[in-house]
């Protein structure tokens, strides 16, 4: 069965050569130019991926990335940003919400493609929910469920701070350089900053209250978590 995939931007010779390049890969392929529809479109038919640009009319790509990745429906649909925006700070915030990958405007067409192919296969392999609980103290990590929890209490974490912080518990003690944290969350080759790293790290600090404790800081190398 052909893969479903939603490309959703404003601009029409966009959605038209990203829909072109994706058929004739032997992808089904729907598109929408407006972020105002996006919703009904996904809840009408789940699509296995989704590539979202940021400037949209209507609910932009940050507002819809954000809904999408925090209702447990669509939580799991890989998404794919395609935006003119390039700042780190643009990446940052794109990761912190959740996007699976980030490519910048103008692109490639083949890289777009290789990008979309990438994140599909991380999906079917599905290397994070075959992993057992992580428990450290009232601490769970439930990879199937993509939940936290502290005692009772549920933790809110967005999708890339989940897999960060599962990247790390699994093997306690291990030291991940930044680079190493990427290429375990997203895949090797992926173009990011240690900013945006860093970014995450700090959220799941915040958000784990004395549980932070746990992720340290190797100075110069990068990061584990304490055994």
């Amino acid at each position: 069965m052909k893969k479903h995939i939603l490309v959703v931007d404003d601009e029409e010779d966009i959605l038209e050569l990203v829909e072109y390049n994706l058929r004739k890969a032997g992808y089904e392929v729907t598109t929408l130019a407006s972020g105002s529809r996006v919703i009904a479109a996904v809840r009408e038919r789940m699509p296995d991926l989704v590539v979202l640009d940021l400037m949209l009319p209507g609910l932009d790509g940050h507002e819809l990335c954000s809904l999408l990745k925090n209702d447990p429906k669509t939580r799991a649909i890989p998404i794919v940003m395609l935006t003119a925006k390039s700042q780190e700070s643009d990446v940052v915030v794109g990761l912190d919400l959740g996007a699976d990958d980030y490519v910048t405007k103008p692109f490639s067409p083949k890289v777009l493609l290789a990008r979309i192919q990438a994140v599909l296969r991380r999906k079917g392999n599905g290397q994070v929910d075959k992993e057992n609980l992580v428990r450290v103290g009232d601490l769970v990590i439930h990879p199937g469920r993509h939940e936290v929890t502290i005692g009772v209490k549920s933790i809110d974490l967005t999708f890339t701070e989940f897999r960060v912080l599962h990247c790390l518990a699994r093997r306690p003690g291990w030291v991940y350089s930044r680079a190493q944290i990427v290429d375990a969350v997203r895949g090797e080759g992926y173009a990011v900053t240690d900013r945006a790293v860093d970014v995450q790290i700090v959220g799941l600090r915040k958000k784990l209250g004395e549980y932070g404790k746990l992720i340290e800081t190797v100075r110069g190398v990068g990061y584990r978590f304490k055994d």
